[in-house]
């Protein structure tokens, strides 16, 4: 699976997003983008690389539930 992503740091996922490194890293890492779906740390270690088939295609589900709020487990909350 991993062979056939796109593997991106906290930069490069900012500048495809429009987000600010550091408001990925301590906003959107660990509520909206989750380890082992959205991100992972190769060998154990501290680097985070983002999956961004992942986060692109999650980024357009939610987009078109505007009052959508999306859960941990990948659900959303219409409310």
């Amino acid at each position: 699976m991993l062979n056939d992503m796109t593997l991106l740091t906290t930069e490069e996922l900012s500048e495809r997003i429009k987000y600010d490194p550091r408001t990925i890293r301590e906003r959107l890492k660990d509520s909206v983008l989750l380890e082992g779906v959205h991100y992972i740390r190769p060998f154990g270690g501290r680097k985070i690389l983002f999956l961004w088939e992942t986060i692109r295609d999650d980024m357009g589900k939610f987009s078109s539930h505007s009052l959508a709020i999306p859960m941990a487990r990948g659900g959303a909350a219409h409310g």
